[in-house]
């Protein structure tokens, strides 16, 4: 396939290129040439269009999409504790059939979002991953999919570092056969000695950490220790929200993982605060953005970055490039994730998404960056791009 006079955001680093050819063949971006040319190959000329990388969803929790704005006025606890949350509560009780039903809405959803990839944290045990399998049968959507075992321990078993017992760890071993990962609900619903099996497993390891202050305070009483430095004792690829991390617990993440996933709109949601985006900056971070559970936040991340642009702006006072909030969904979260996604370039996957430029809310396009990040919306999207093949509209 070869896609002629389109502009694209090229690379890692998103450069803007008016005007050339790309090559696609295998799956994957091949060449990109003004001059490519070939009677032999399907061609479409995309004069029109902007090329811009799929998006990746990095953290999310799509088993509530039945769930949607459910005990909006509650606390946090009551609606997203793992044990004893309303959450769990609809998780449980609601027919299988219901659930796959919803998360296939959900995903199909992200698809017409430009949404090419994302990142399940998937409760329920094997369950939980063959429900989302079956919710997922014959969409063309990536997913990395990170189960999680339905086992949380007491405060009393964290002070007295009890093990994981042998029967849970015979099922975590039968539940990363069936995943890509395991995806932890937090340090403080596990002792030391359970964050030190998990650290042992030699696929993607993610936890969450410092989303509310109740729980990194939490997380001193209990240990004396941050949040954050607990979590590192899994080895996490990476962590999600540290809305609360202070300076010196980013610096350690910094350092041991390959970054943090952020979901501001669902921090804000749940009235919790936002993630200081300058600090995780200034501590060398790397960045990815996720929007979290489907019971509180839309699975919209052109919605995601807009929010996170301008309320960071608001927060500090000052410009911040857009160009950062958009590498957070594109080539910052294929390198968390060690994938050849999030950037158009040779040799990657053809994940992409075609705009139109000559759409009401973009025309004229005077800073391709801004323009993505606040102005894109499901009406700017011509087509869909997974792995050289349209899955969403055309062009």
């Amino acid at each position: 396939m070869i896609l002629k006079n389109i502009s694209l955001l090229y690379g890692n680093d998103l450069k803007f290129i008016e005007s050339t050819n790309i090559k696609i063949t295998d799956q994957k971006f091949q060449k990109f040439n003004q001059k490519i040319n070939s009677s032999k190959e399907k061609t479409f000329d995309c004069n029109e269009l902007l090329l811009i990388p799929g998006l990746i969803n990095s953290h999310t929790h799509i088993g509530d999409s039945i769930g949607k704005d459910i005990s909006l006025n509650s606390a946090v606890d009551a609606r997203i504790h793992p044990v004893s949350g309303i959450k769990q509560k609809i998780l449980t009780e609601t027919p299988k059939k219901d659930l796959v039903r919803f998360m296939r809405k959900s995903a199909i959803s992200m698809l017409k979002k430009g949404i090419t990839t994302f990142v399940d944290f998937r409760e329920g045990g094997i369950v939980g991953i063959q429900l989302l399998r079956q919710a997922l049968k014959g969409l063309p959507i990536r997913v990395v999919i990170l189960g999680r075992l339905d086992y949380y321990q007491t405060t009393n078993e964290i002070k007295k570092n009890t093990s994981m017992p042998k029967f849970y760890q015979t099922e975590l071993e039968l539940l990363l056969r069936n995943c890509d990962g395991v995806g932890i609900s937090g340090a403080n619903e596990n002792s030391n000695s359970n964050l030190h099996t998990y650290s042992k497993i030699k696929k993607l390891r993610a936890i969450h950490s410092a989303e509310t202050l109740e729980s990194y305070s939490l997380s001193k009483k209990n240990s004396g220790k941050t949040e954050p430095n607990r979590a590192l004792l899994a080895k996490p690829t990476f962590l999600v929200h540290m809305t609360f991390a202070s300076k010196s617990d980013l610096r350690q993440v910094s350092k041991k993982t390959r970054g943090i996933v952020i979901c501001p709109r669902a921090n804000a949601a749940l009235a919790e605060g936002i993630p200081d985006i300058e600090l995780m900056e200034k501590m060398k971070c790397n960045l990815a953005i996720g929007t979290d559970n489907i019971m509180i936040n839309s699975p919209d991340l052109f919605r995601e970055m807009d929010y996170l642009w301008k309320v960071s702006m608001g927060m500090h006072k000052k410009r911040i490039n857009p160009k950062k909030i958009l590498k957070m969904t594109t080539v910052n979260a294929g390198k968390m994730l060690s994938q050849k996604i999030g950037s158009i370039r040779e040799g990657f996957l053809a994940d992409c998404i075609f705009l139109k430029k000559q759409s009401l809310d973009l025309d004229p396009i005077n800073n391709p960056y801004a323009t993505v990040v606040h102005r894109v919306t499901e009406n700017s999207i011509k087509a869909v791009m997974i792995g050289g093949k349209f899955v969403y509209g055309k062009i």
